[in-house]
């Protein structure tokens, strides 16, 4: 029995063509067999390189070429936003594609993509994805995912809320009424959840990460969540807080201060958002007994 070749080493852990692989000393009949794998039309990595979100991203932008960038929920994934599962991964581009394949949905836009590089990696605009994102989310994510740029720097308010009103891409008009909760403050997602929870039952808009100070001035905390004049403060309580107990022992003691200068803390936690009526109704209430204390 004839011995296997050696696979070239530069594949390895990496994506690869079919013409680089001819040019390399590789077969179609290797390229077919066990030893690879194909991920995109053309595309190859080796069966012993673990699959990855990033190979596949890789490999749908190879296959799809230049004026191609990643879109909609993935591109918020390589930014740092996880919504969706990572199959399928989204990819945009203005030419014609006739071909297909497992793993991708391609969407064939109308105007520019707006393309940036971040990390090596060719991504639709930022504004155009939040747009973009209106096909495939509701409103009320769609409001999460603008907080989120906006708090980490990705684009400033005025300028997302000037694009949506600019443009006329599918899903501008789900970004529009978006922007009209869209705010500058908001620490996280799941905060923006509790926030439209709490408007959209009917109370006032809560103060966005407000500075709450003790008798004397001096600095106590800012809060998610703030109703100031009945002194209430809600708190979006994530999952790292179980699993780092230098945090959750800051967070208890940060509380204790915020209780002890008269202020009530509301806990909010991921299993609460499973019942949003509930967590209305604890607010509510907390608002009422600080209007009458």
């Amino acid at each position: 029995m004839p011995r296997r070749s050696e696979l070239p080493e530069q594949f390895h852990q990496t994506v690869f063509s079919r013409r680089e692989a001819l040019a390399a000393g590789l077969t179609d009949r290797v390229l077919s067999g066990p030893r690879c794998v194909s991920i995109a039309p053309g595309w190859y990595r080796y069966a012993t390189t673990e699959p990855s979100f990033e190979l596949q991203v890789r490999a749908g932008l190879r296959w799809l070429g230049a004026g191609s960038g990643l879109s909609h929920t993935s591109n918020l994934a390589w930014r740092g936003l996880d919504l969706r599962p990572s199959s399928p991964v989204h990819l945009a581009t203005r030419r014609r594609v006739d071909l297909s394949a497992d793993g991708f949905r391609v969407h064939r836009f109308q105007g520019s993509l707006f393309l940036e590089e971040v990390d090596g990696l060719r991504l639709v605009g930022t504004a155009r994805t939040f747009v973009d994102c209106g096909t495939v989310l509701s409103w009320q994510e769609l409001v999460a995912i603008g907080d989120w740029m906006i708090a980490t720097g990705l684009v400033e308010r005025l300028d997302l809320l000037g694009f949506v009103h600019a443009v006329h891409f599918d899903g501008v008009q789900r970004a529009r009424r978006a922007m009209e909760w869209v705010r500058d403050g908001s620490a996280s997602p799941q905060e923006t959840r509790v926030r439209l929870i709490l408007v959209l039952g009917g109370l006032p808009e809560p103060e966005l990460n407000g500075l709450i100070t003790d008798a004397h001035g001096g600095f106590l905390a800012y809060g998610d969540l703030v109703y100031r004049p009945e002194r209430i403060v809600i708190e979006y309580d994530g999952w790292q807080h179980e699993r780092d107990a230098r945090l959750r022992q800051h967070d208890l003691r940060r509380r204790e201060l915020l209780e002890a200068e008269g202020w009530r803390v509301i806990v909010v936690t991921v299993a609460d958002l499973a019942n949003p009526t509930l967590v209305l109704r604890r607010v509510t209430d907390a608002l009422r007994r600080g209007r009458f204390a």
